[in-house]
């Protein structure tokens, strides 16, 4: 028969293979990648784990703190700013950071993240105001640079890495971005307006110059024209003169009577008779060109009169 006290002891030795087990299993630690395990010993720093898997003290060592080693991205509240026109504007950055040393950023600063954004708006604060709403508006690499310069250097002791800074968004009065779009819109219309007016200067300038080589081409192609009738009118003359000159050829060649000479000069002189002119020049041989006709005439006759009687 089981007494109460082997009942007891049972239950004592199970619960402390149980504690054994669990203090056992919450003495291994699996590190995954992209993290880090801040180890203490009796509440001081021990070491750093990590990835893998690792053995620790029961009791004595206890984790401290898990870090996130991977970049981060940290999107703070818009902050208000005062540029040095006395124009307040608020301003929303993005801080990209990564941890470098787990153990600094673990006993660096309490909060870090929380300091981070502090000191990120008291660096912004501290830059806008030394710029006018123009420049501000202007220079967000200028600014960026800056900051994350700052905030790297202030940021180190705390075991953080700021690799850059990004101004999301300016966000200026209500009234001042009335007064923006105003500006804009009338920027539009004078832009408009500018192109328009060159539009039509181009517009006309095209006009006149194709106007210019449409005159230039009709004079040109008039001149083509005459420069070929000319040619054509001295082509004309010249094969004229070519005929001519070879029918006198052929008529010098063939040695012709003084009769046919005298009748052709005779042809001649009423051609000349016939013309509009006032004066008339009569060769020194007149009188021997009206013997010939006189003859000749006086042969055709009698060439008639045979015909005559012998018809």
């Amino acid at each position: 028969m089981i007494t109460l006290g082997q009942i007891i002891g049972t239950v004592f030795v199970v619960l402390f293979i149980v504690l054994a087990l669990g203090v056992a299993v919450s003495c291994v630690k699996i590190v995954p990648q992209s993290q880090a395990l801040v180890i203490e010993k009796l509440g001081a720093y021990s070491r750093t784990l990590h990835t893998g898997v690792h053995f620790l003290v029961p009791i004595i060592e206890t984790v401290r703190m898990k870090v996130n080693i991977k970049e981060q991205v940290a999107d703070f509240q818009p902050q208000p700013v005062i540029t040095r026109d006395n124009v307040t504007l608020h301003i929303d950055s993005v801080v990209y950071f990564y941890i470098t040393d787990p153990k600094l950023y673990t006993y660096g600063i309490e909060r870090p993240m929380r300091a981070l954004e502090l000191m990120s708006a008291t660096s912004l604060r501290n830059m806008i105001g030394e710029l006018e709403l123009d420049q501000t508006l202007t220079s967000r690499e200028t600014i960026n640079s800056r900051m994350r310069q700052i905030l790297d250097e202030v940021t180190d002791p705390w075991g953080i890495k700021v690799t850059r800074v990004e101004i999301k968004n300016i966000i200026p009065p209500k009234d001042l971005q009335e007064a923006m779009e105003k500006q804009m819109r009338a920027e539009r219309e004078r832009r408009e307006t500018i192109l328009q007016a060159e539009g039509k200067k181009k517009a006309a300038i095209l006009e006149a110059e194709g106007e210019k080589e449409a005159a230039i081409l009709r004079a040109e192609a008039k001149k083509e024209q005459m420069i070929r009738e000319a040619e054509g009118k001295a082509q004309a003359l010249e094969r004229i003169y070519l005929a001519e000159a070879k029918g006198i050829q052929m008529i010098n060649e063939s040695k012709p009577s003084p009769a046919y000479l005298a009748l052709e000069s005779y042809k001649a002189l009423e051609k000349v008779a016939n013309g509009n002119a006032t004066k008339m020049i009569v060769p020194t041989d007149i009188a021997n060109v009206a013997g010939t006709l006189s003859a000749l005439t006086t042969t055709i006759e009698a060439a008639s009169d045979k015909n005559g009687v012998s018809e």
